[in-house]
């Protein structure tokens, strides 16, 4: 955006390296002003490096109609091509028990009332995290390692010391049937972390 490089890296696109537009913080750093009109641009930076900037209008003079028009360039990774949008969010407000107005922004798609609008690599709107399906890092190592914990509640089941290389003998009492459909399913995770673990070593 306004030169901004589009482009997207495998699985979920994350809400952490997308692009974001937050009421809140406009307001406390004078961005955004109730009651009046102000023009002004927003940047991002990746690593030290511009990542996006677009060009806005807030307008809160109304607060029955206040709305910010955010004004933006995307490039195509692919084709190298520009396009130029302009993009009307509407504002609202609503009035906490301790008093004044708390700022909300709404996506342009679902109407949604959200503190943030995203736009990620190859978007050419901003929108709710809803809309854009957006995750986050921390969800994504997370997802990693559900095999692990698994592994380890079965270990505990099975009245094993937990880790990758333990092997669970069969408890006192256990049907063997049962004992053998509990072991298929441990060398499964037991397969299934290996590959994890094989990735993180890759990353180091």
């Amino acid at each position: 955006m306004g030169g901004w490089n589009s482009g997207r890296s495998s699985g979920q696109p994350l809400a952490d390296s997308a692009l974001f537009i937050e009421i809140d913080w406009m307001i406390r750093t004078r961005r955004a002003v109730p009651g009046s009109w102000v023009k002004g641009s927003l940047s991002w930076t990746c690593r030290g490096q511009e990542s996006g900037w677009i060009s806005y209008e807030c307008d809160m003079r109304d607060a029955d109609n206040a709305f910010i028009i955010l004004r933006f360039t995307v490039k195509t990774r692919a084709t190298g091509e520009k396009r130029d949008f302009e993009q009307r969010v509407p504002l609202s407000f609503t009035i906490p028990n301790y008093g004044g107005k708390r700022w909300w922004i709404h996506c342009p798609v679902n109407g949604t009332r959200v503190g943030k609008l995203y736009c990620p690599a190859d978007g050419d709107i901003f929108a709710s995290r809803t809309v854009w399906r957006l995750g986050y890092q921390s969800q994504r190592e997370a997802h990693k390692w559900r095999p692990l914990d698994r592994l380890f509640r079965l270990q505990r089941k099975l009245g094993c010391e937990c880790g990758i290389q333990n092997y669970p003998g069969r408890p006192k009492g256990m049907w063997r049937r049962t004992y053998e459909r509990h072991l298929n399913k441990y060398y499964l995770l037991q397969q299934q972390c290996a590959v994890e673990l094989s990735k993180a070593v890759e990353r180091l």
